[in-house]
């Protein structure tokens, strides 16, 4: 029977079939629906929206039936409604998480906290490392913490050892781990050498990550014995967090929590942490005079 429901209960009512009617309509005008499909509208519920009731609809065809569609039917029965309701009340700073990582520009307080998925053999990543990032720093200041996640690509050869090593040096040196960071995406397109083998590639990697390691002075012991166990656990637990975040390319970035994906031009970028800035109750640096028309 067209619009039947089940018998409503407690604060719910049925509604008048001529209403349940117009209700079905609307929704196989709207649905895509399985040939031969049943349509069930539930009875009215109160919802937190004034004016309005909420209603469910669920179809059935083949013996299986959908999970409840819920709508909004206004108190005169002359509106449907359908929208999605989100929670926002979290700080969206919260969703990226960057704990005991390696940081550049400001401290842990700063205003804007911008979270890269990094790849080290991800050429737009180097592009951003090598130009977007010291930009950003040089404007902003300590008004904006830097903080680079690991997602190296399955389709990459040596980019999940490159990752093991630079983490490999962060335990012991914020530094040395940038400087290594810096120094494979510079010389990504020349690690090997004229060989250009994996194995010489990854050789070249741990050398890297031992002289950065050298400079700063760190356990040497400890540092070689890290890199030679290859141990995958931190890398993995980065790489999850970008999936559950829909991260799916690199470079992918958050600033405090708002998602930026690949190459944008710098001035959007800028307009993006002065927003961020201004929402955090701090004032953004003077544009530039090539950006004021100067």
């Amino acid at each position: 029977m067209p619009g039947r429901a089940k018998a409503a209960t407690g604060n719910q009512k049925n509604l008048p079939p001529d209403l349940a009617w117009r209700v079905e309509v609307l929704f196989r005008s709207k649905a895509t629906l399985p040939a031969g499909a049943e349509v069930h509208v539930g009875p009215r519920m109160p919802s937190k929206i004034s004016g309005y009731d909420q209603v469910s609809i669920t179809y059935t065809s083949s013996g299986t039936t959908s999970a409840p569609i819920p709508f909004l039917l206004s108190r005169d029965g002359k509106s449907l409604v359908q929208f999605n309701q989100f929670d926002i009340s979290a700080d969206p700073r919260t969703m990226v998480s960057e704990s005991n990582r390696p940081a550049r520009g400001g401290p842990e307080s700063a205003p804007v906290s911008i979270v890269v998925f990094d790849d080290l053999e991800c050429p737009f990543c180097a592009r951003l490392n090598a130009t977007l990032f010291p930009a950003v720093l040089d404007r902003y200041k300590n008004q904006v913490r830097i903080v680079y996640l690991d997602f190296p690509s399955p389709g990459h050869p040596w980019a999940l050892r490159a990752t093991v090593d630079v983490s490999c040096l962060a335990t012991q040196s914020t530094n040395g781990y940038w400087n290594a960071v810096d120094t494979i995406h510079a010389r990504a397109a020349e690690l090997g050498g004229t060989e250009r083998s994996l194995a010489k590639v990854n050789d070249s990697l741990d050398e890297i990550v031992r002289q950065s390691g050298a400079q700063q002075h760190v356990d040497a012991t400890v540092l070689n014995a890290c890199i030679q166990k290859q141990d995958t656990a931190s890398v993995e637990h980065s790489r999850e967090q970008g999936l559950g975040l829909q991260v799916q390319v690199t470079p992918t970035f958050f600033i405090n929590g708002a998602r930026i994906e690949g190459a944008v031009p710098i001035d959007f970028i800028f307009h993006m942490i002065d927003t961020a800035l201004l929402a955090e109750g701090k004032t953004p640096p003077p544009a530039a005079p090539d950006a004021q028309g100067q």
